[in-house]
């Protein structure tokens, strides 16, 4: 198991528009294989970054995923013009990456 951490930096004024593009992602992956459960946290001191946690079978399920036209089609971040700078990701554990400080917000 491999958790990804998302971080997501959202231009003001468009939580909302990126909020309802998180929803079709998570319901792009349901029924992929190699995906748990993933979650969206937003930070209470800047309502601006987001991290969106992602549990996965493994690190190339994840990126199969990342590749895949399905995540191509909802999250077409580019088009909408909703964030600030681009994505980072970050994985917490698994056997093909370590990262000694663990996830963030805990382990589900």
């Amino acid at each position: 198991m491999v958790t990804i951490g998302m971080n997501y930096q959202v231009l003001p004024g468009k939580e909302e528009t990126f909020e309802n593009a998180f929803n079709k992602v998570v319901a792009a992956m349901e029924g992929i294989e190699g995906h748990g459960e993933t979650f969206m946290y937003r930070q209470i001191n800047d309502a601006h970054q987001y991290l969106i946690v992602s549990q996965w079978n493994s690190k190339p399920a994840f990126d199969a995923f990342i590749a895949s036209d399905t995540f191509k089609n909802v999250a077409n971040w580019g088009k909408e013009q909703i964030l600030a700078g681009r994505p980072k990701h970050e994985v917490y554990g698994g056997e093909e990456h370590q990262h000694t400080g663990g996830c963030p917000v805990g382990s589900h």
